[in-house]
């Protein structure tokens, strides 16, 4: 392409020229710069007269017009890279491929690995005879595993967690691809809290409306238990009840593993608006004694823990209460004397408040059955039970398990005869946990716990805004 000579003498003219204003500006700001360092009073006095009588300040362009500039077009040639050794560098590229799932209880060293994209029979040879491997993963259900894999579906790095106890840590898996095979690593790393916040609305039942709202059911039972004194979860349940709930989800490098304690939680039952938070009254200065034990109060401070608890189980169907009824073997109406509920054999009772085994054996109908005695001359008994855990004359505290359902004694299933008695007077054991006391929390406590209780009412009303949300 043919220089433009013409074009190259305009563009040198306009260069001198923008040359030449610019040095007229800055004479121009000299000269003003000399002016307001002699006489400052006087320049500011006629800036502002200009501000205030002008109103506004205009700047002229002191450069050309750029409708009066020639525009001229310059075309290049451009060679692309070399396409062959872009293709070569892909070709080389090894892909990774990632994929997850949880183990099933059925699982065995070949399914597990099919089901994850696996097709390596080294892998799978691996995984039955590596002692450490096989008992984490085959036979095991629920745990979440991620495997890594070349573009051939070789297995490169299988890692698995899973936290066994209650102990604050989490196991950690990792089988691995090495020049000499595979190699297994076991390790023990600490889990850690974070707070989810849900919510739900009843229409049939707790844990209906629980797992609609994905909230695992060691929470829905905790909320059952918190609240046992106030809601009767089996008979007090309305359509359209709400309930929001702040609790621990602890994960183990950033998966969730497990739910942990219920921190705050709001019940709305039949209009009636409960509310209760976890906490753990702070060790006093200088104080030898252990760390005192948290527990459930009111926002208000008033302690969830009452000297019974409601049910002699953590959650379950009440299906005869304290009440007339046709005897189901004897075929006579008879006084119930308390309550019944049903449960399959081997679920786990517990006595609902301290005190000290009064009579462990077998007694007539009753089958197997615990008797505990109380302060003020309170009683509890538990019938047919499939075995007793406790002696006569051990002392119990609240929730200890003292024995498992059963059906010893005169019974057409397996259940629960559970009867409370205030100076061997039969009285309705529902009613009981209601009415028994609470303890507030101490002066020493209520600073902290003040505190605590304003964060909860944020994080309570921040679930039930969730919740709203996405129910609309």
């Amino acid at each position: 392409m043919a220089p433009c000579h013409g074009s190259q003498q305009k563009f040198a003219r306009a260069s001198d020229l923008t040359h030449g204003y610019i040095a007229v500006a800055g004479a121009v700001c000299t000269a003003a710069s000399r002016a307001i360092a002699r006489h400052p009073g006087r320049v500011a006095g006629v800036v502002a007269a200009m501000l205030l009588g002008a109103g506004s300040l205009a700047i002229a362009s002191l450069a050309p017009d750029a409708a009066d500039l020639e525009v001229s077009q310059v075309v290049e040639s451009v060679e692309p890279l070399p396409l062959q050794a872009q293709i070569d560098e892909l070709a080389d590229h090894a892909l990774r491929l990632y994929r997850s799932d949880l183990t099933r209880s059925s699982d065995t060293a070949d399914s597990l690995l099919k089901r994850l994209g696996i097709n390596d029979p080294l892998a799978a040879a691996h995984l039955r005879s590596d002692n450490r491997a096989r008992q984490a993963l085959l036979g095991r259900a629920g745990r979440n595993v991620r495997v890594e894999a070349s573009d051939d579906n070789r297995l490169l790095r299988l890692s698995a967690r899973w936290s066994p106890d209650n102990d604050g840590t989490f196991k950690r898996l990792v089988v691995e691809r090495t020049d000499k095979g595979f190699s297994t690593t076991v390790e023990t790393a600490p889990l850690i809290a974070t707070s989810r916040l849900v919510s739900g609305v009843i229409q049939s039942s707790l844990f209906a409306a629980t797992d609609d709202a994905r909230i695992p059911d060691p929470v829905a039972i905790q909320v059952a238990e918190v609240f046992s004194g106030d809601i009767d979860f089996h008979r007090a349940l309305r359509k359209g009840d709400r309930f929001s709930i702040v609790y621990e989800t602890l994960e183990g490098d950033g998966e969730p593993l497990r739910s942990g304690r219920v921190l705050s939680t709001e019940f709305v039952n039949n209009g009636k608006t409960f509310q209760a938070m976890w906490f753990q009254e702070p060790r006093q200065a200088g104080s030898s004694t252990a760390a005192p034990k948290g527990g459930y109060y009111t926002l208000d401070g008033e302690s969830m823990r009452r000297s019974f608890l409601a049910s002699p189980m953590e959650f379950s169907r009440v299906s005869s209460g304290f009440q007339m009824r046709l005897h189901p073997i004897l075929k006579t109406w008879k006084a119930h004397l308390g309550v019944d509920y049903a449960a399959p054999t081997g679920t786990a009772v517990r006595s609902v408040g301290d005190g000290v085994v009064e009579f462990a054996g077998v007694q007539n109908g009753y089958g197997n059955v615990v008797v505990i005695a109380h302060r003020s001359q309170n009683t509890t008994l538990y019938a047919h039970l499939s075995r007793i855990d406790v002696r006569q004359g051990q002392r119990v505290d609240q929730s200890q398990v003292i024995g498992a359902v059963g059906s010893t004694g005169w019974v057409t299933g397996p259940h629960l005869h559970f009867e409370f008695r205030v100076k061997g007077v039969h009285h309705d054991p529902l009613t009981i946990a209601q009415n028994s006391e609470a303890v507030p929390v101490s002066p020493a406590g209520k600073a902290a716990f003040d505190r605590e209780s304003r964060f909860a009412r944020v994080q309570l009303a921040a679930a039930a805004t969730i919740g709203q949300v996405t129910i609309e």
